[in-house]
């Protein structure tokens, strides 16, 4: 078993929380967070509001029948991009190595820093820092890797913390709901019910052998997770990490209806490629080269997301800002920056959840037939473009 200091923090209803630091009289109501039409769904839910059955993605609707007394909000992702950020200022400033996973989740890896400070007690001054500067309640589970740590922070909650030491991590987990691992869906907790298995324990006492015939490769990580085996590192987060993709003429122009076609077909190409990767970006880059080389760059900040529209309209923007000399153009380039991990669930204050069901069904046909397979037909080049391939870092 791991000889790492691995921290998981989570942000208590993230959505809530904010919602209340605005409005202090919204502090222990039920509240709900979503599309406000029949036709939304519910994005998150506060501990009161729980009580009454609700939980995110449930229809509006329902949550409404359930719950007619809760404040019902549409969200707003730029107020929550920005107070994610500020959490992730506090914790970059403090920690070692540390993982944004999400737009209220962190891991930290603190290994080794129990010779200068007591693992506990550094991580429980760092989580009262997050309170003070921010208001946001916290959680946190400090164990021996990722998985223990985050089943851990699911224990504390909510606003608490619980230190599970290697010598304590069997019996931790052995009564655990098979529920409790992460990577274990409702597709595999029926499943492994039907087998007779419900807690962390029993699922860890199953031969390895079986449990792959049975759900395939995914088994053999839930095996080792039920057995508290996880050695995924700690990936250092950087705002850097970005995906982008350049595109450069033979011949320069200055044609504008094709030089913003061209953007919007890069621009749904390298989201495609971001959502496969279950990345939202904070952040767009349009950047143009004229014909004497000089080369000009803006960038946008913007709530976390991965739906093409949303790009396409703030990359259009930031070319109506940039192309100004009305020079000829030799390169045209988009780059997504400040990647976290996610889906686009972020955006489901959307009314219409047609919108995030055509994506998916977008990019199910890609991943099955290619991602040449359905494009918008600005995406199709004529001969004399040349372009290269899409750089991820």
């Amino acid at each position: 078993m791991d000889n790492r200091t691995i921290i998981h923090m989570d942000l208590d209803t993230f959505f809530v929380s904010v919602e209340r630091l605005i409005d202090s009289s919204l502090i222990g109501k039920p509240i709900i967070i979503g599309g406000l039409s029949d036709r939304g769904v519910v994005s998150s839910c506060s501990y009161e509001a729980r009580q009454f059955g609700i939980h995110s993605a449930m229809p509006i609707r329902m949550a409404r029948q359930l719950c007619s007394d809760a404040v019902f909000i549409r969200g707003d992702m730029e107020e929550y991009s920005k107070q994610s950020k500020l959490v992730t200022g506090i914790i970059s400033e403090c920690a070692p190595v540390y993982e944004k996973t999400s737009i209220d989740e962190h891991y930290i890896d603190i290994t080794g820093m129990d010779r200068f400070f007591g693992s506990l007690k550094w991580t429980h001054e760092l989580r009262n820092r997050i309170i003070k500067n921010t208001g946001l309640p916290v959680s946190f589970g400090l164990s021996v890797n990722k998985t223990v740590s985050k089943i851990a922070t699911g224990e504390s909650k909510p606003n608490g913390e619980l230190h599970v030491p290697k010598e304590n991590v069997v019996s931790f987990l052995s009564p655990l709901s098979i529920r409790k691992i992460p990577m274990i869906g409702k597709q595999s907790y029926r499943l492994l019910r039907s087998m007779g298995v419900s807690t962390i324990k029993t699922l860890s006492m199953i031969p390895p052998e079986m449990i792959v015939q049975v759900m395939g490769k995914n088994g053999i990580i839930a095996w080792k997770k039920a057995n508290g085996i996880d050695n995924s590192p700690v990936v250092q987060y950087s705002e850097r990490k970005s995906i982008s993709t350049e595109r450069t003429f033979d011949k320069d122009t200055t044609d504008i209806i094709r030089l913003k076609n061209i953007l919007i077909s890069m621009v749904e190409k390298i989201a495609f490629e971001m959502r496969k990767k279950q990345k939202l970006t904070g952040c767009v880059t349009v950047k143009i080269r004229y014909t004497n080389f000089d080369t000009h760059t803006l960038q946008k900040h913007l709530s976390y997301t991965s739906f093409d529209h949303i790009l396409m309209q703030t990359a259009m923007e930031l070319f109506e800002r940039l192309y100004k000399r009305r020079m000829l153009i030799r390169l045209i380039g988009v780059r997504f920056s400040h990647l976290v991990g996610g889906s686009q669930q972020l955006d489901l204050f959307e009314d219409k959840p047609e919108m995030t069901d055509l994506y998916v069904a977008m990019d199910k046909i890609r991943l099955k037939y290619g991602k040449k397979a359905i494009r918008r037909a600005v995406g199709v080049k004529t001969p004399d473009e040349k372009e290269y391939v899409e750089a991820i870092s």
